[in-house]
């Protein structure tokens, strides 16, 4: 399995606490879809099929320690590094 970067985990952790905040402040259609949208993407990243299993998951991931060098995402093409060869 492929473990997922620690960053793009705690950017969705933080996505999914903002939408349980929304949700209580207001119970609508959307927020609900919101919240459901971003567990499901937990749930996809983590291997997993329930949002508390993606939780216990993402927390055990993080917990783990830094990544192996070879395991870091590579940068898009406009983000890597221009350096011309002569």
């Amino acid at each position: 399995m492929i473990t997922p970067h620690p960053q793009m985990l705690r950017a969705l952790l933080s996505r999914y606490a903002e939408a349980r905040v929304q949700l209580v402040e207001k119970d609508t259609v959307a927020h609900r879809r919101l919240l459901e949208d971003v567990a499901y993407t937990l749930c996809v990243t983590t291997g997993t099929r329930e949002i508390n299993d993606a939780l216990a998951a993402a927390e055990q991931i993080l917990n783990a320690g830094p990544v192996p060098t070879g395991s870091r995402p590579t940068p898009a093409p406009d983000q890597a590094d221009q350096t011309l060869v002569a």
